[in-house]
């Protein structure tokens, strides 16, 4: 996608998994956050900022499901709360009644919302643009304007015929070449309630644009192609896409769609002209527990198409001079082996990871001699190859080490002459003890690498380097307004050590001047854990929210992710998955015994899977955390992993595992939160769901929310918030989210008691 980049540093690729955390936004949109380092940071000690007189919570009826199994019995007194139409009267009332529950117990807190919600639009530079990609005769950016909603895509020609270098600045003023705005989202969006584009590809010779747009959150897509100059539709729109698109060429579109259950399964080859009737299956992969894409090589010569499962992955490529030859395959189905590929003159170079070679090796195949494979860099055991970038004289490596992203630059002999091995690496070095690093979108032919960097105290900024030389140069810095100076925190990492003696990286933000590390200031702790997902330690505006109040934030590094190799994944998953809720618990305890925080200033924060890992532990540990909050959260695992009618779940179960197996059946129902809801006290909680979710089914937050009303002992708030309108991600506008978000922090203070005395 134009102009985006994956939320965790160096993915490789972004499959439609039911349980992703992230928004698909490009990094300079992503919602942001502000504070006034001059504000109150006075806290009220007092009950008062908790609601005295609390209404009454919706009361969900009791319809008993009998659910049996390997002779065992589980009742669920909520699955009517499930309706697949999203139509019922009965359940969308009782969605809005927890609705309206949740808008009075936060009306005393309103202000609060207000305020902070000022606060982080006040550090939006409004009126901005992203750093502009130089693809052919063109400059292609995003601008934001002041008081909008969305971005433009836009362009410019590039005035000259020089080669790129790190000096390149794209023109503007009077007397450069006129801002042409391709696509504007603002008036796109109008007369919807969500609107998001998940992909935007311009065509090779420039002259035309194909766009994904969702309007409801459910990420079934339209694709349109449009004349790039004039705006008007070059065709009717491709219905029930994905948002992978790629071009082949002028002429041929190449898409992806999604069976019943929402699995990407077919490939496409389309006309321009033609009707999507006519248009050509490629591919159609009917094992339900893969899902297929496609990419495009850096040469522009060839499209991959993939299939994948969670532990395997082959590859097919399409000569896009050829297409009449149709799919040729490149790399072999195998179980357990999972490879990507790209393309450089006479050669595909492959990623390849196995049992053996967990970590992944590279290595390289003639394009005429697809199965004689050369070992370019050999599997090792503490660095993981996570992503690449192949250029016409160089190659880019962004491998993962100690848990943190690296970047390593190598030459490649010219085009023709053989490659027998990387060398000589140069590796671009990065000062803080936590980061995030990026490879960007670049050009094949130059020899200028773009890659993104940030810390928790280091905004998102852009650099171009220069491969031969190893100069490089600032070309964007995300803007932060308000006064902010990156001198004022504090970033750490520390390492938290479990029962089986492993080591769990924790990354710590702090403002130096409001932090006493006597156990006095509130602490949030974030994870995440599974999917191999790295949830990177960068830069988010909306951390300064707490921080500038005098939190701590930290994120927990949790098996199940992807942060230190293949190996910190897997020990994370299947019948090993209770170690990503225990390596949690071991950070929050490690860091209270550092004294980062106290268990009644200690909030917890996860989001899709990482509000599975909340929930699993607030079950596990309540007394152990004040606050908590379940972001989209999966939360009936059994349930909804023993419906394979459920968008995703045939395609998960090498993820979590398949419960129709008695193993996996007990095992999941050991830690399923929903099954274990449990008579006690629990922290004060927050649940927020999205009714159009493919992903995560509202349902399941809404029975989890029913069950633990029914069953808690004490009276902590317990609230439900449910968009009526959008899916995963929320809402789609930039300040939309931002109230959302502001919601999300002014619960926090109310929860710990942390109100300031001037918002009461």
């Amino acid at each position: 996608m134009l102009l985006a980049r994956p939320p965790q540093c160096c993915s490789l690729r972004i499959a439609l998994t039911r349980r992703l955390f992230f928004s698909s936004l490009p990094p300079f949109l992503l919602s942001s956050s502000a504070i006034n380092p001059t504000s109150s940071l006075s806290f009220s000690a007092s009950a008062s900022s908790m609601t005295t007189s609390t209404p009454t919570p919706p009361v969900a009826k009791k319809v008993p499901h009998r659910m049996e199994l390997f002779g065992d019995v589980r009742v669920d007194n909520y699955y009517w709360l499930r309706d697949d139409s999203r139509t019922d009267p009965e359940v969308l009332s009782h969605l809005k009644a927890e609705n309206e529950y949740t808008s009075l117990v936060m009306s005393d807190v309103k202000p609060l919302v207000g305020e902070i919600y000022a606060e982080m639009r006040g550090r939006i530079k409004e009126d901005d643009i992203s750093a502009p990609v130089r693809k052919g005769s063109f400059y292609y950016y995003e601008r934001t304007l002041t008081g909008k909603e969305y971005s433009q895509y836009c362009r410019r020609f590039v005035p000259t015929d020089a080669p790129p270098s790190v000096e390149d600045v794209m023109p503007t003023g009077p007397d450069a070449p006129e801002e042409h705005v391709i696509l504007d989202k603002n008036v796109k969006a109008e007369g919807h309630d969500y609107y998001s584009i998940g992909a935007f590809e311009v065509s090779p010779n420039n002259k035309m644009v194909a766009y994904a747009e969702d309007t409801k959150g459910d990420e079934i897509y339209l694709v349109h192609v449009i004349d790039a100059e004039s705006g008007k539709l070059v065709e009717q729109p491709l219905k029930g896409i994905t948002s992978n698109v790629e071009w082949a060429n002028d002429e041929h579109i190449v898409y992806v769609t999604m069976d019943e259950i929402l699995r990407p399964d077919k490939v496409w080859l389309h006309k321009l002209g033609t009707e999507q009737s006519t248009d050509t299956c490629l591919y159609h992969e009917k094992d339900e527990m893969f899902s297929v894409d496609v990419t495009k090589s850096a040469s522009k010569r060839y499209l991959f198409v993939g299939s994948e499962s969670k532990n395997t992955r082959f590859v097919f490529y399409l000569d896009v001079s050829k297409l009449e030859n149709g799919l040729l395959p490149l790399t072999p189905r195998v179980y357990g082996i999972d490879t990507t590929a790209d393309h450089r003159g006479d050669h595909f170079f492959i990623t390849r990871r196995s049992e053996q070679c967990y970590n992944s090796e590279l290595v390289i195949c003639p394009v005429d001699n697809v199965s004689d494979f050369t070992l370019l860099l050999p599997h090792r055991e503490s660095v993981k190859i996570q992503n690449f970038h192949i250029f016409k004289n160089h190659i880019a490596l962004c491998e993962r080490e100690h848990g943190l992203p690296e970047i390593t630059v190598y030459s490649l002999p010219p085009i023709g002459e053989p490659i027998r091995s990387l060398e000589n690496g140069r590796r671009i070095e990065f000062v803080d003890p936590v980061y995030d690093v990026g490879l960007e979108e670049s050009e094949y032919n130059s020899r200028i690498l773009r890659f993104s960097y940030s810390s928790m105290k280091t905004p998102l900024t852009v650099y171009d380097y220069d491969m031969e030389t190893g100069a490089s140069a600032k070309k964007k810095i995300q803007a932060v307004l308000g006064g902010f100076d990156a001198s004022n925190y504090v970033t750490e990492r520390q390492w938290a050590v479990a029962l089986d003696g492993t080591r769990i990286p924790i990354s710590i933000l702090y403002r130096k001047n409001q932090v006493k590390l006597d156990g006095s200031n509130p602490l949030l702790l974030y994870g995440y854990g599974s999917y191999e997902v790295c949830i990177e330690a960068d830069f988010r505006r909306d951390r300064l929210t707490l921080v500038d109040r005098g939190f701590i934030y930290a994120i927990a590094h949790i098996r199940g992710g992807g942060e230190m190799g293949r190996k910190w994944y897997e020990n994370g998953k299947l019948t090993s998955k209770k170690n990503t809720f225990t390596d949690f618990i071991t950070c929050a305890e490690y860091l209270l015994e550092k004294k980062y925080g106290s268990p009644k200033k200690l909030c917890i924060d996860g989001r899709s899977a990482g509000g599975l890992l909340i929930s699993a532990v607030v079950n596990m540990r309540p007394d152990l955390f004040n606050a908590a909050i379940l972001g989209v959260p999966f939360v009936d695992v059994v349930t909804t992993m023993l419906d394979p009618t459920i968008p995703l779940t045939t395609s998960e179960w090498e993820e979590w595992g398949d419960p129709r197996k008695e193993e996996f059946y007990y095992y999941m129902k050991s830690y399923s939160p929903v099954d274990n809801v449990k008579a006690k006290d629990y922290p004060h909680i927050l649940v927020t769901a999205g009714l159009n979710d493919p992903r995560v089914m509202y349902s399941e937050p809404a029975k989890y929310v029913a069950k633990l009303r029914e069953m808690k002992t004490n009276n902590n708030l317990l609230l439900f918030k449910c968009e009526l309108g959008a899916g995963h991600f929320s809402k789609s506008g930039r300040f939309e989210r931002l109230q959302e978000d502001a919601f999300i922090y002014a619960f926090v203070l109310k929860a710990l008691d942390l109100i300031p005395k001037a918002s009461l």
